[in-house]
């Protein structure tokens, strides 16, 4: 079979939960503060993935006004039943300190391109919730467990609860499961019934230990009935990178299983490709696979782990030519699918494509967790340039648009236009970094004075951990602007968290902010993201 190089959704798309339904796989992942709520990419042979559909859409499914950076949509799991698609999500509200507010809720369509259902509420236990259908019929309902009490790790074990779809509700006793290994902070569900090779069934339970970080692992454990007793796997992870520091694959946990039609397994997991010496994953916690069997023990194993391998085997061959293209994206047709914004359910409020171009409405400041207009795509490449153009004037200083590469409100690096006090026009870059934890903003450069009327041309160029803002008046050329920023400080271990505290990935795109309350407008004519081969980049796609 042909190979490919992990991963197969690269850039921030962590947590996948993957599904089959006759030739077509789709994976659903996790979309944290970004809306419309989670990813399902398409695909028909394991190699080629496109994004699909977001099916979290509207304020009766999802609003995320004031939730904290990498909360909002955690782990979503996707599911059929034979009749219905079903994807259960969190809505996480808070995430540090003892407690989580942790709300799970689970909509369903005909098609997967929905419309998909309004929410059924379900608990606030835990997260990272899955639905596991039975041949029986029934429906179970499966999440990790929060203990405020415990110290100092706060993960309680798996729990079961049945679901009753007509009522809409959890019925029944609540069982913990399983309390994971000696690896702890057990998470990331999913269950599965196979026959032995005795012809009797076994439920297999796949979970997520060791956290986020460079200790994360997917465990399996299985029993004979769903409610337990489970035992762990022999080997008791079969994908972690906790023991290989030097493989390209890192963080490599919270997977999930599938069989092709012709009977081989895979396993999709989460992975971090970390760069530079300080070992920061800037893409953020990406999508891989693997070759798993079933031995005649009737246990799975991953084919050469538990590491995870860079070059995995697949049904398909994989055609980069669309990775590797520059994406000209006009606004003719709306805001294109590759992009999203933060949080908000009321996008009218923050955008509007009419004419055209793409008008943002300057709301609250940049890395406001309620409501700031900011519309982005991933980061999926280790070096690419990107650019816009932009007709805006600014008033004062409260007044501002621009071009930001963008991690959370702690990290960004921002090409804004601006004015100055009296009204006159400039260019500043402003920078919020891991050294400011409580979100000060730096200003690597003074100010660049520019006419007061006239569109201006911006654009940044990334080459790894190396960033460079440049400008344009009209009619000239770029040149740059300010010093190389750090572009490594756009990653998970910098974005104001410690470890297993932050889990999105690098955006670039365009921010707007009025302070004054006015709801001034800056309006962009295009957008530009140029993949770039750069010598410095290891392991890309």
């Amino acid at each position: 079979m042909p190979q490919l190089t992990n991963p197969i959704l690269p850039g921030f798309n962590p947590d996948p939960s993957i599904l089959r339904v006759g030739e077509d796989y789709y994976i659903a992942t996790s979309t944290f503060e970004w809306f419309p709520g989670v990813q399902i990419h398409h695909s028909r042979d394991l190699a080629n993935w496109t994004l699909l559909t977001r099916p979290l859409t509207r304020k009766t499914q999802l609003d995320m006004r004031g939730d904290p950076d990498s909360c909002g949509v955690w782990a979503p799991c996707l599911s059929h039943d034979g009749e219905k698609f079903w994807l259960v999500y969190t809505d996480v509200k808070r995430k540090d300190g003892s407690f989580k507010d942790a709300h799970n809720y689970i909509v369903w369509a005909d098609n997967i391109e929905g419309p998909w259902s309004d929410p059924v509420y379900t608990n606030s236990s835990g997260f990272d919730p899955s639905l596991f259908h039975d041949d029986d019929g029934k429906k179970w309902f499966v999440n990790m467990l929060w203990d405020h009490r415990r110290r100092p790790l706060l993960f309680a074990g798996i729990a079961l609860q049945q679901f009753d779809p007509v009522a809409g509700k959890l019925v029944g006793p609540v069982t913990n499961i399983y309390q994971g290994t000696d690896l702890e902070l057990v998470e990331g569900p999913h269950l599965y019934k196979r026959n032995g090779k005795d012809g009797q069934p076994w439920y297999y339970l796949l979970t997520a230990e060791g956290g986020t970080g460079y200790d994360h692992a997917v465990t399996f454990a299985r029993s004979r009935t769903i409610e337990g007793p489970y035992q762990t796997h022999p080997d008791k992870h079969i994908v972690t990178a906790k023991d290989a520091p030097l493989n390209p694959l890192q963080r490599a946990g919270h997977g999930d299983l599938v069989d092709t039609p012709d009977g081989k397994t895979y396993l999709v997991h989460l992975s971090g490709r970390p760069t530079t010496q300080k070992r920061r994953c800037v893409l953020g916690r990406e999508t891989s696979i693997q070759e798993a069997y079933w031995g005649d023990d009737d246990w799975i194993h991953v084919k050469h782990g538990p590491v995870p391998s860079l070059h995995v085997e697949v049904p398909g061959t994989r055609d980069d030519t669309a990775y590797w293209a520059e994406q000209r994206y006009s606004f003719a047709k709306g805001l294109p699918l590759d992009f999203q914004w933060l949080r908000t359910p009321e996008p009218e409020r923050i955008f509007t494509t009419d004419g055209g171009k793409l008008q943002l409405i300057g709301r609250e400041s940049i890395g406001s967790w309620f409501e700031q207009a900011l519309v982005a795509r991933r980061q999926t490449h280790f070096s690419y340039d990107a650019e816009t153009v932009i007709d805006f004037t600014p008033t004062d200083e409260r007044t501002m648009a621009g071009l930001t590469a963008y991690y959370s409100r702690f990290n960004f690096f921002y090409l804004a236009v601006t004015a100055h006090s009296d009204g006159q026009r400039e260019l500043l870059i402003m920078s919020s970094e891991m050294s400011h934890p409580d979100g000060r903003l730096n200003f690597p450069a003074a100010p660049v004075q520019i006419p007061n009327a006239g569109k201006v041309r911006l654009a940044l160029t990334v080459r790894g951990p190396e960033l460079q803002f440049f400008y344009a008046l009209e009619g000239q050329d770029l040149q740059p602007i300010g010093p190389v920023l750090d572009a490594s400080l756009l990653s998970d271990e910098c974005g104001g968290h410690a470890e297993h505290g932050s889990f999105t990935g690098a955006f670039v795109g365009l921010a707007a902010q009025d302070l004054n309350g006015t709801a001034s407008t800056a309006e962009f004519e295009h957008f530009i993201y140029r993949p770039v081969h750069h010598h410095t980049d290891r392991y890309e796609v």
